[in-house]
């Protein structure tokens, strides 16, 4: 049987996670506690097939998503007009198409994943994003939701949520491109 302890002993991670998909410390404070409580009342359920860990991040992704259908729901999502330009990328690539610069190696991209060093610079990366740019990358890629279920989530086309994907993953690797090196450099 799991303990109270280890229980919260997760919360720190999962704030983390949780304010990466809402960006509002509340909201992800919510989320965090909503997750915590479900696993206290369930956790004779928990079987030890997963880590803690992960069953609690599997809590918590429903709980990101039932937050996520509110906020559709109450509309505070901004408007396209806010999202960024596709020409704004247009600087990172010369006339034939390629990248102006190389991507710069990043050495052992699995450990740099699960390090926590990734995890803060992914937050400060995504802050600079549009806040539903940066929403729908993280439901995808993060959360591991499929364009139908975004897309009816969110009330956007799956064009559009292409679009916004493109976006993101343009942004975060000019900003990943700069503010990791940095990182790795301290």
């Amino acid at each position: 049987m799991i303990e109270d302890r280890d229980i919260e002993a997760e919360r720190p991670y999962l704030f983390r996670y949780a304010l990466a998909q809402l960006r509002e410390r509340d909201a992800a404070d919510e989320a965090v506690q909503e997750t915590l409580l479900a696993a206290l009342e369930s956790r004779a359920s928990f079987s030890g097939k997963s880590t803690l860990r992960t069953w609690l991040t599997s809590i918590l992704r429903f709980k990101l998503i039932d937050a996520l259908r509110r906020k559709g729901k109450e509309k505070l999502f901004e408007s396209l007009e806010d999202e960024a330009d596709d020409g704004d990328f247009d600087g990172l690539f010369s006339r034939d198409g390629h990248w102006r610069e190389p991507v710069k190696a990043w050495s052992g991209p699995e450990q740099s994943l699960v390090s926590r060093q990734f995890w803060e610079v992914f937050e400060q990366c995504s802050e600079v994003m549009p806040r539903r740019t940066a929403m729908v990358f993280v439901m995808r890629e993060v959360m591991g939701m499929e364009i139908a279920e975004i897309c009816k989530n969110l009330e956007i086309t799956a064009t559009n949520c292409s679009v916004l994907l493109y976006r993101a993953r343009m942004s975060l690797r000019e900003c990943f491109s700069i503010r990791w090196s940095r990182e790795a450099s301290v």
